[in-house]
């Protein structure tokens, strides 16, 4: 049985000498958390919660520290999540993960009919790697009080990797660079505000995850783990995990977006988003934010816990020489459990967005849009502390026309993979993982590749 999360440190009681560290259990949004993501089963969710809520009532007030100079007295304890305190009114919470995993990949040796423009099975040498999986590291500091009646938030998320990157052609997420005397990445993915009231909803403002294909990635089992690898033989701060075979990788953006109260089980977020110049399309001057929006029902239909959501996302794009375009793009799926079983489902279709990432292959060199669509199918059984699970996916590329045909006869038309994944709940911090992942790139003129990895290692969530 899982044992409810320790929380409490001795470092808290350096805060005030007058201070008894308390100690709290893990809660709901953490449990949820871990549910979700398959760590939990329903059972070991359900007697978590119970626990925690019995805990909570046990438990004795904190006593208050000494009053300060001014004569306010203050109370210090430790949060409901993560690691952190509440003085006052103030709270300053610490959360993160920590993984890393052996990984081999065995790629083609090079040949005229493997080269796929835009394929993401490794072409190559055999490779071995001690690197991040498709999360890297991450440490999320938060800081949340009410004023006014307002809840109001300042959220801080630093992604540092175990791999020591180059800093050329992607920043903290640039290919790797695995030589002595250098240093790992870390990207500052997050950096947001929020306020928010019951009844009103909540508004974002900052840079945060973005809505389309959120929760495509959010709810894929290679999160955890490796997925496809991607750079083997220099690994950067992430592999791509099912990025580019089965969906498009949502990417963290500059925002401003807007949240519903639940309403029986629904929220609405819509955004408006910093507008972004396609990667291999011709050059722009973007005159018009991008626009972005979610809708997600959660609920229960007999003893079957349902999630259904469905995602959007618009932008236009001026280009300098050329005429302008509109890319746009969707996305829906269902993630449904019944006992042990949990089942998920999801589709994209796109215009002008490309594949792998946004904006990357969407047009032909002249601004012609390309169109793409992608979808994957994964299920994952929970008995004890072990989990199986598996999936397939893909990801299509068309061209934009006749001509762009002739002139990229290796431009991608479909990448995909299977993959099966084995996980062991160590703790209820710590998971186990193995992973063998089987990718394949086609282009459409007809050249293939194809590559397979093993991973084995662990992640830590606090």
């Amino acid at each position: 049985m899982k044992r409810t999360l320790l929380l409490a440190s001795a470092a808290m009681g350096l805060l005030c000498a007058t201070a008894t560290p308390a100690m709290a259990g893990t809660t709901a949004d953490l449990l949820k958390r871990l549910h979700e993501k398959g760590i939990l089963s329903d059972d070991e969710y359900q007697e978590l919660l119970k626990n925690e809520s019995a805990e909570a009532a046990a438990a004795p007030a904190a006593p208050p520290v000494t009053p300060d100079a001014s004569g306010g007295g203050r109370t210090v304890r430790m949060t409901d999540s993560g690691v952190g305190f509440e003085m006052g009114d103030i709270t300053l919470k610490f959360s993160g993960s920590v993984n890393g995993f052996y990984v081999h990949d065995n790629g083609e040796a090079p040949s005229a009919t493997n080269s796929v423009a835009g394929g993401v099975a490794t072409v190559g040498s055999n490779s071995s790697a001690i690197r991040n999986g498709l999360l890297p590291g991450f440490l999320k500091v938060e800081v949340t009080t009410n004023q006014g009646g307002w809840d109001v938030g300042a959220h801080f998320g630093m992604y540092p990797g175990i791999n020591s990157v180059s800093y050329s052609g992607g920043g903290a997420n640039s290919p790797g660079n695995p030589r002595g005397l250098q240093t790992a990445g870390i990207d500052f993915r997050q950096t947001y505000l929020t306020f928010g009231r019951p009844g009103f909803g909540e508004v974002k403002i900052g840079r945060d995850i973005g809505l389309f294909a959120s929760e495509q990635i959010l709810n894929d089992i290679t999160l955890l783990s490796s997925g496809t690898p991607a750079g083997n033989v220099a690994p950067s701060n992430t592999t791509l995990g099912r990025i580019g075979v089965g969906y498009i990788y949502t990417d963290f953006q500059p925002q401003i977006t807007y949240t519903t109260p639940n309403l029986s089980g629904f929220t609405a977020s819509i955004g408006i988003f910093e507008p972004l110049s396609s990667l291999t399309g011709p050059d722009e001057s973007n005159k018009e934010p991008g626009f972005q929006g979610k809708l997600v029902y959660d609920g229960k239909f007999g003893g079957v816990a349902t999630r259904l959501w469905a995602a959007g996302i618009r932008q236009k794009h001026n280009v300098i020489a050329g005429p302008d375009y509109t890319g746009w793009g969707w996305d829906a799926g269902a993630k449904v459990t019944v006992g042990p079983l949990t089942l998920v489902g999801t589709y994209y279709d796109a215009s002008g967005l490309g594949t792998t990432a946004l904006n990357l292959f969407d047009t032909d060199g002249l601004g012609n849009k390309r169109d793409s669509h992608g979808f994957y199918l994964q299920g994952l059984a929970s008995f004890g502390k072990f989990s199986v699970g598996g999936s397939y996916g893909e990801s299509n590329l068309d061209y934009a026309n006749a001509a762009d045909a002739l002139a990229n006869p290796t431009l991608v038309d479909k990448n995909s993979s299977w993959v099966g994944q084995v996980r062991y709940g160590l703790t209820s911090w710590v998971t186990l993982l193995s992973e063998y992942v089987h990718t394949k790139s086609e282009a459409h003129n007809g050249n293939q590749a194809s590559s397979d990895a093993i991973a084995a290692g662990a992640i830590l969530f606090f």
